[in-house]
């Protein structure tokens, strides 16, 4: 519905109503209408202008309002408002109206209150109204409002407020419509008394804003007619005009001229008044006003209004004094408080106030009035505000809090079980401070009003209000101020900083150091404001932090804790940004604090888990308490202060500076109590989440449990968190700048050298061999940070640990960057810290693990191209070596700096493992720092020979032990370990080694050469050093380099050359073999300058080095060469070293003698002192060198034999020299034989005995000399020389000193056989030669009878005295004998036709070898052990018969060309033979059985048969003496006795002996005694062992006495004429001893031998044909002479003579020769012996044939074509004398 039809309706209601009252009301309202709907359009512009119908319309109205009927008065009204808001009233009504309605103000409520709409619709529509009209309009308002009706009063206030923004609002618009019209203008009287020409709706304003301030101020009004105003309405309006129009003010300085003349002094003078609530209430919300939108304008009104507010704050007023009129009420400072609230919530407010008054030189200090007021109101009561058990931490005691100061740097004073009790209860207490602290703090939920009290305008009096709220309000002022520095700063930092335009390539700035404000355009406003608030900050920081840090200390709510924590990070951060490095410091030190309470750390660190449940409660149980105990930790509060302070540092880390130390060291403390002990203490913790422990009663609500989302600073804060937090900190430094990082680096360092030095100095860390054994530092010692140094020291230190984390994070910066940047501060950190003695082990092993992983990811990452590899190669080597190599001799060799080296050796390996193929440079370096862990040998035994003094030669026996150089700790041998590891690497990629670098290596690898390691140093010798050697061979195939190659060949060699000498055996041995492999695989590429300097500067020194060790150990005593212990010995381990070379030496020499060796030009005296080598290793070292030496030599020797023609002289001299050197040798072989025969001899020196093998060796040197000599020149040596050299082998063979015989019993030894081939290279042909040999072969033949031996075994306490064991060895010489003795037989049958072998004696020795055997016979030693061998004395017989049945025909075949000499010897020693063959003793035969007895004898026969057949024939030879065929003779005498003789019955095992052995012709005489006829004897005798073989003897006795052949006449008929008188002899004692005993036996048998004999010698007697004078010439004085021939018969003879001397012609005269005893036998009157006997078919005397082994040996065998007969001896005897009787004539 329109207006206009309301405005109908309320006429129409209007005539109604006063239809009857007042008519002339109705008739005008209809009038009205009728008006109105004839033309409702026109009637409404025409009402707008002053026309008739215009009073027409309006009258009604005015009548209607005239009257006193309410109800038509609130129509008329009604009606009225209708046609003001159509616009339907003309402007000159408006007077009237206003009239009207104030004559209507009397009506009632409803009437009023249509008074005050219609006055609001009156002034609005109507924009003209101005002046006194407008004021009577307000005065209407005014008015009404002082009525006492609320709902009026109410009304009438808020349309005048209504009113009064309308007239501002018009003046705005006047001031946009800026009409340049003057006629408007009217001139207003300023305050000042000045004028102003303003415009109407500027006058209306300016008059009325006026009158409200002299209202105010009880003064009386210039435009309104106001008698009276409520100064509290009044102060309401004023401030809903500055409310809502504060730029207007500000545009007109009339205005501002009313505020500054009348409104300040108002409200100072109401402030100054005593306190009424509704009063001061709105005079303190405009003064907020004032300050907040006119401070500029009104400065100095502004600065009276702040210090008022700020000494309204500072003023502590007691409540109980509140009437009092000298002090304020507490609500005043409430106020004023909620004002400074707005105030410091308007940051640009804050910093104009600085601007304006504090940066001014004088100038009030408000804002620094402002914070220290602040600062005091929040700490003036902290009793009220309580302690935040939080903030101290978990688990700790308190009872020590309102004695310390909060932040106090001084910690517990715990000690031992006072420590232990307040740690115990630490949790308990902590429970009780929660309880007690319950109520009281801060929060908004209990400290803050619903309203706030400067809101609270409807209040009389000032409202209730909690205590704490003003303190809340404090907080929340400096909370604001913080934040308004942050909030202004920060966006500006980054768009200056970091949102800035880059240059093209420029990287993104994600660390941006602090503003430099110089830097910025100084007439910027941003700038100048950033001035601003750096100056604000630099002078308030310190009341800001004493505030912050208190209260964040207070029992705060988790919202206001959040407040306050951000207030710490905003002010910090922005002091940051603003480059204020002091209050940033102290900020952040303060966060620290809080974050990690020096109470928390103390208090772990003496912190003891109580042992049972039970101890730990019964304090709390008497409380009445179940908290349960924690171990001491950080808050959800400490946590989240830990988290913005990593946040600020993060943010702030581009310009930190100096400044990271307080905070690392803050994170060191963090990380040790959440990370290090934490974790220890929660092993056996009862509660699961100690790091999140129960908040205090005062800091929860309802609203806090998961109601409400909690605050981000208060998530996420458990330490698992926080920790990775920390960690994003350390991992932003990839983001610094490089300054940045280098001052982050830097104070890392400087925090770790502090932290380690604390641990170090005053205290003693009294390192061993194994472990590190600290003492405790005094706990009240403290940090800088007021955290306790540990009561023992911590494990490691987070300074070092958090710096490789960065550095690796950073590693780029270390390989990119100046090495300022970081390389030279964390290097040079770490180092110093490895090279703290007084340090922590723990902490030094750290640093060097950190520092190696640098240095190990550094070349890893470097870049291949450039001149930067080469430099941070260089950087990262010469670190490397610091660590590895100490800085001087004087640093102790500990097991923790062994540690630390050990650390770098590894690293080193890594970065060499990794990219050691990389390396440019820094080699040197390398092989400096792996040879520096070798430890230098004792003084070098055999460096060179140079080196070697004689007086190294008399030192006192060495010890066993390892060198000098040498340790045996673990440590450093797992150095030496990891730094060979690291050269073995080196090793296998030689090939990139310059040849300096080489040389370095090749003096490192011969350093490693020498450690203690044996294992390293073997492989150093033989492995690395040989592909060292490879690759140089390698790279001398390029003929430039080749002379540089060549000589660091040679350089290798003579470090492989040193180590040639090592103590070690196992050492030696490698270098050796090294050595000498490489001169071997190069030697057919070398230079014969190279060979000659490898001769003479490798080969010789080596052989003169370790001879000195062989020699030196030799002389030493005890030095033994004992078969359990030479093994083990150093002594023999250095002889096997001299072994090696030798071998070694004689190969190379031996492959290169033809081609390299012979054709230098020193060959000859090389090859003398290689000779003189051997030579003396023979003569001055232990034996067990002796057979190497000689191998060596004989295999160069060998070697000779592929010299071509054009060095055929330097092969002569070389074998020339070579056999005068085994000459030599050869003398010592003969000396130590001969020595055996002088005790007094060499005794003191058993280690000089030859050994076989040596003596092998020797002979296989003598061999190959020959073999050379023979083939250059082509004929055999000179006897003299033969004989020298047969000499030599003689003594070979014989030598008794060996200690390592062969068995030679079954075969030869090794000895033998050399010695034997040895022999049989002579070439024979040469005359003499085969006489030599034989002679030397016979001799060898009886060694084994003559000098075989025991070998002595020294005894081990007197070297000298040979100690007897049944385990004894035996040199036999037996198999040699076999051997030997056929041999002679065959070199016999070779050269038998040689005279020389005769006419020499060399058949002589012959024959005089095999009788030893042959006499010997059963005692000679047993043939062989194992096998069947023949014995020796058979081998010999045979041998012996073998050639003496040559002989003899020889001997014969030469005649007068053997001297009669030589005869004699010959036959004089073969009769020797069988005198020993014959004789010998056969009782052992007596054991054996008797086919073997039987085969035995028949053995023996061939003696008998060879003297029969082969020498009998020739025995009669005129040349052979008459005493040796005599010999013969008694010798089948003796032979033929089957008892012993009489004359040794009592001893009847000695006589066959002693005969057996005579051997001299002395004893012939003895031979053959005469028995006594008158002596007789009843004792059976001694019966030989071989009664059939005494048979033979005496049958071939009866033989070559007897005519059996005609051959050899002469000859024999000689050996029977000498031979007669023995067998006469033999047989006539037989037949007398059988008469003498018979007389005296009687009828006592005869035992069966003696009945036997008797018989066969009956019978022998009557076949016996002698040749004819046979007897005749035996019984003259000259046998051989009348043998063939006598001389006639002398017929002058007495006829007995005559008969006799017939008789002795005659072929039986041996009958007449035993006449008489025959006569006995034949008269014996008792019975005689009988016995069948086999006789033969034949006659005897044409049995010429018969040899001896047709003989029976028993009577009664029946002879093969025989008859058996019986025969008895006195038949026998009577038929001998019936011959003797035929030959006389008698019968």
């Amino acid at each position: 519905m329109s207006s206009l039809a309301f405005l109908v309706t309320e006429l129409q209601s209007l005539a109604s109503e006063s239809r009857r009252k007042h008519p002339e009301i109705r008739e005008a309202a209809e009038k009205s209408l009728a008006i109105l709907r004839s033309s409702p359009e026109q009637a409404t512009a025409s009402l707008a202008s002053d026309s008739a119908q215009s009073d027409d319309l309006l009258r009604p109205v005015f009548m209607g309002c005239a009257t006193k009927n309410a109800k038509v008065v609130a129509i008329s009204l009604g009606s009225l408002q209708r046609l003001i808001a159509l616009k339907a009233v003309p402007q000159s009504a408006v007077t009237l109206i206003v009239s009207t309605m104030n004559d209507a103000m009397s009506q009632g409520v409803d009437i009023q209150l249509r008074i005050l709409q219609t006055l609001v619709s009156l002034i609005t529509n109507f924009p003209s109204i101005h002046g006194e009209l407008l004021g009577e309009a307000l005065l209407l308002c005014f008015k009404l409002q002082d009525s006492r009706i609320a709902v009026v009063s109410s009304t009438a206030a808020a349309t005048l407020r209504q009113l009064v923004m309308f007239i501002f609002e018009k003046m705005v618009n006047e001031d946009r419509q800026e009409s340049n019209d003057t006629s408007e203008l009217s001139e207003a009287t300023l305050p000042d008394g000045s004028t102003k020409a303003l415009g109407p709706c500027a006058k209306d304003a300016f008059a009325v804003f006026e009158d409200l301030c002299l209202l105010a101020n009880s003064e009386k009004p210039n435009f309104l007619k106001l008698d009276y105003l409520h100064k509290t309405f009044a102060l309401e309006l004023i401030e809903s005009v500055l409310t809502n129009y504060h730029e207007l003010f500000r545009k007109h300085t009339e205005l501002l001229m009313l505020l500054q003349h009348h409104l300040c002094p108002l409200i100072l003078k109401s402030l100054s008044d005593r306190h009424v609530f509704p009063l001061t209430l709105r005079c303190t919300r405009v003064v907020f006003l004032i300050l907040k939108q006119f401070s500029f304008e009104l400065e100095t009104e502004a600065e009276v209004f702040l210090m008022l507010l700020i000494r309204m704050i500072s003023e502590d007023s007691d409540a109980s004094n509140q009437d009092h009129s000298g002090s304020r009420p507490i609500w005043t400072r409430v106020l004023a408080m909620e004002i400074m609230r707005g105030v410091c919530s308007d940051a640009e407010l804050v910093r104009n106030i600085w601007d304006r008054y504090d940066a001014q030189q004088p100038g009030s200090k408000v804002f620094s009035s402002l914070i220290v007021a602040l600062k005091r109101l929040v700490t003036e009561k902290p009793a009220l505000l309580g302690v935040s058990a939080q903030m101290m931490g978990v688990g700790i005691s308190h009872a020590g809090d309102s004695a310390t100061p909060s932040g106090s740097n001084y910690g517990l004073d715990v000690g031992g079980v006072a420590g232990m009790v307040a740690t115990a209860a630490s949790a308990t207490v902590s429970g009780v401070v929660g309880i007690i602290g319950s109520g009281i703090g801060l929060s908004v939920q209990n400290s803050a009003m619903k309203l706030q009290c400067i809101d609270q305008l409807d209040k009389a009096d000032s409202p209730p209000i909690p205590e704490a709220y003003i303190y809340l309000l404090a907080v929340q002022c400096i909370v604001s101020l913080c934040e308004g520095f942050a909030s202004f700063t920060g966006p500006l930092y980054t768009s200056i900083m970091v949102q800035r335009p880059r240059a093209a390539g420029e990287p993104v700035i994600r660390a941006p150091a602090a503003l430099d404000l110089s830097t910025l355009p100084q007439d910027d406003p941003a700038t100048q404001h950033l001035t601003i608030v750096r100056s604000m900050v630099e002078n308030g920081w310190p009341a800001l932090l004493a505030a912050l840090s208190f209260i964040i200390s207070t029992n705060l709510s988790d919202e206001l804790f959040i407040d306050v924590l951000s207030s710490y990070q905003a002010l910090t951060n922005v002091a940051g940004m603003l480059a204020l490095s002091t209050p940033r410091d102290a900020l952040f030190n303060s966060l620290s604090k809080f974050a990690i309470p020096s109470r928390v750390v103390s208090s772990l660190e003496f912190y003891v888990e109580p042992p049972t449940p039970r101890t730990s409660t019964s304090f709390t149980e008497n409380l009445g308490l179940t908290t349960p105990i924690q171990a001491p930790g950080l808050s959800e509060r400490n946590l989240a202060c830990l988290k913005v302070l990593v946040s600020s540092a993060l943010f702030l880390a581009g310009s930190l500076g100096e400044s990271w130390y307080g905070i690392l060291e803050a994170l060191q403390n963090a990380d040790y109590v959440l990370n290090v002990k934490a974790s220890q203490a929660s092993t056996n913790r009862r509660m699961n989440t100690p790091m999140t422990p129960n908040r205090s009663a005062s800091a929860m609500s309802s609203a806090e449990q998961g109601k409400v989302a909690r605050h981000p600073l208060l998530m996420d804060i458990d330490s698992e968190s926080v920790l990775a937090a920390v960690q994003r900190l350390f991992d932003a430094s990839k983001n610094l700048e490089d300054s940045a990082f280098q001052d982050f680096v830097t104070a890392l360092c400087k925090l770790s050298s502090e932290m380690v030095g604390m641990q170090s100095d005053g205290s003693t860390l009294m390192e061993s061999d194994d472990s590190l054994s600290p003492v405790p530092i005094s706990p009240h010692r403290r940090r800088v940070s007021g955290i306790h140094l540990p009561r023992t020291l911590r494990q490691g230190d987070f300074g070092v640990e958090r710096l490789g984390s960065v550095a690796m994070l950073n590693f780029h910066r270390l390989i990119y960057r100046a090495p300022e940047v970081a390389w030279n501060t964390t290097t040079s950190h770490l180092l110093w810290v490895m090279s703290l003695s007084s340090a922590p082990q723990s902490i030094r092993v750290q640093a060097a693990r950190v520092l190696d992983e640098i240095l190990t990811v550094v070349p890893r990452n470097l870049s291949s191209t450039g001149d930067l590899q080469a430099i941070v190669q260089r950087r990262v080597l010469d670190v490397l070596f610091k660590q590895i190599v100490p800085a001087s001799s004087d640093v102790p060799a500990t097991s923790t700096n062994v540690e630390l080296r050990r650390m770098g050796l590894e690293t080193l390996h890594q970065i060499l493992q990794a990219s050691g193929h990389t390396f440019v440079v820094g080699w040197g370096s390398i092989f400096e720092m792996l040879g520096s862990i070798c430890k230098p040998a004792a003084l070098s035994r055999s460096q060179s020979v140079d080196s070697i003094s004689t007086v190294s030669l008399q030192e006192t026996p060495r010890q066993k032990s390892l060198p000098l150089g040498y340790v045996n700790d673990r440590g450093y041998t797992a150095l030496v370990k990891i730094a060979f590891q690291s050269l073995k690497l080196v090793c296998d990629s030689v090939s990139v080694l310059s040849p300096e670098d080489l040389r370095l290596c090749i003096k490192t690898l011969g350093q490693f050469g020498r450690q203690a390691d044996t294992n390293i140093a073997l492989t150093a010798a033989e492995s690395l050093l040989w592909s060292v050697s490879d690759s140089i061979q390698a790279k001398r195939k390029d003929a430039e380099m080749e002379p540089e190659y060549s000589a660091l060949w040679m350089c290798l060699l003579l470090e492989v050359l040193g180590l040639c000498t090592d103590a070690r055996h196992e050492v030696r041995v490698g270098a050796i073999q090294t050595l000498f492999r490489a001169m071997q695989l190069y030697g057919a590429t070398l230079t014969l300058d190279t060979w000659n300097d490898c001769i003479w500067k490798i080969t010789f020194p080596l052989l003169d080095a370790i001879s000195i060790e062989t020699r030196r150990s030799a002389s030493e005593p005890g030095a033994l060469l004992n078969s359990g212990l030479a093994t083990q010995s150093p002594e023999h381990a250095w002889d096997e070293s001299k072994s090696l070379a030798l071998q070694s030496i004689g190969s190379i020499i031996s492959d290169f003698l033809v081609t390299k060796i012979m054709r230098l030009d020193s060959f000859s005296k090389a090859w003398s002192v290689f000779v003189t080598h051997v030579h003396d290793t023979v003569s001055l070292d232990r034996r067990n060198l002796s057979p190497p030496a000689l191998l060596c030599l004989g295999k160069v020797v060998k070697a000779l034999s592929g010299a071509d023609a054009s060095l055929q002289d330097k092969v002569s001299e070389a074998w020339e020299c070579v056999w005068k050197a085994c000459s030599d040798m050869g003398s010592m072989v003969l000396q130590g034989g001969r020595s055996q025969l002088s005790p007094g001899m060499n005794t003191t020196q058993p280690h000089r005995a030859f050994t076989q093998e040596s003596l092998v060796a020797l002979v296989d040197v003598i061999r190959n000399t020959r073999s050379i000599s023979l083939t250059q020149m082509k004929k055999e040596w000179p006897l003299q020389r033969l004989n020298r050299l047969m000499e030599i082998l003689k003594g070979v063979l014989t030598y008794p000193n060996s200690t390592d015989y062969r068995p030679d019993v079954d075969g030869l030894s090794p000895v033998q056989v050399v010695v034997l081939d040895a022999i049989a290279d002579i070439n024979l042909t040469e005359s003499g030669v085969p006489s030599l040999i034989l002679r030397d072969l016979s001799e060898f033949s009886t060694l084994a009878f003559l000098a075989a031996f025991h070998v002595p075994i020294p005894s081990p306490t007197s070297p000298a005295t040979p100690i007897v064991t049944s385990s004894q060895k035996q040199v036999t010489y037996i198999a040699l004998s076999k051997k030997v003795m056929p041999l002679i037989v065959e070199l016999y049958m070779r050269f038998k036709d040689e005279l020389e072998i005769y006419e020499d004696g060399t058949l002589e020795a012959v024959f005089s070898a095999y009788s030893i055997p042959i006499k010997l016979k059963y005692e000679c030693p047993a043939p062989s052990k194992f096998g069947k061998d023949p014995p020796l004395w058979k081998t010999a017989t045979t041998s012996f018969l073998r050639i003496v049945t040559d002989s003899v025909r020889r001997m014969a075949a030469f005649g007068d060309r053997i001297s009669d000499t030589r005869v004699e010897g010959i036959w004089r020693q073969i009769i020797e033979v069988f005198r020993g063959g014959i004789l010998a003793d056969c009782t052992a035969t007596e054991s054996f059985s008797l086919e073997d007895q039987e085969a035995e004898e028949s053995f023996d026969l061939s003696l008998i048969s060879s003297l029969e057949i082969d020498l009998v024939p020739h025995l009669g030879d005129t040349r052979v003496p008459d005493h040796l065929i005599a010999q013969l003779a008694k010798i089948l005498h003796k032979g033929s006795q089957l008892y012993k003789s009489n004359m040794d019955l009592s001893r009847p095992d000695s006589p066959s002996t002693d005969t057996a052995n005579a051997s001299d012709d002395s004893r012939d005489s003895h031979d053959f005694e005469k028995v006594d006829l008158n002596i007789g004897t009843t004792a059976p005798g001694v019966l030989v062992p071989r009664e059939r073989f005494s048979f033979w003897c005496f049958d071939l006795l009866f033989l070559i006495c007897s005519n059996v052949t005609s051959d050899q006449e002469s000859s024999r008929k000689r050996v029977a004429a000498l031979c007669l008188p023995t067998l006469l002899d033999r047989c006539k004692t037989t037949m007398v001893c059988y008469v003498a005993d018979e007389a005296l036996r009687g009828n006592m048998p005869f035992p069966r031998a003696r009945e036997d004999e008797l018989l066969y010698v009956l019978r022998k007697v009557l076949d016996l044909q002698l040749w004819s004078g046979t007897l005749w010439a035996a019984l003259s004085e000259s046998p051989s002479k009348f043998s063939d021939s006598q001389p006639a018969v002398d017929v002058t003879l007495s006829p007995s003579a005559l008969i006799a001397d017939v008789v002795k012609r005659s072929p039986v005269a041996h009958i007449f020769y035993f006449y008489s005893v025959l006569c006995e036998i034949a008269s014996i009157p008792r019975k005689t012996p009988s016995a069948w006997v086999i006789t033969s078919s034949s006659p005897p005397e044409t049995n010429q044939e018969r040899r001896g082994n047709s003989l029976q040996p028993h009577i009664g065998d029946v002879e093969e074509g025989g008859d058996a007969m019986e025969v008895d001896a006195r038949t026998l005897a009577r038929k001998a004398l019936q011959i003797l009787g035929k030959e006389m004539g008698a019968i």
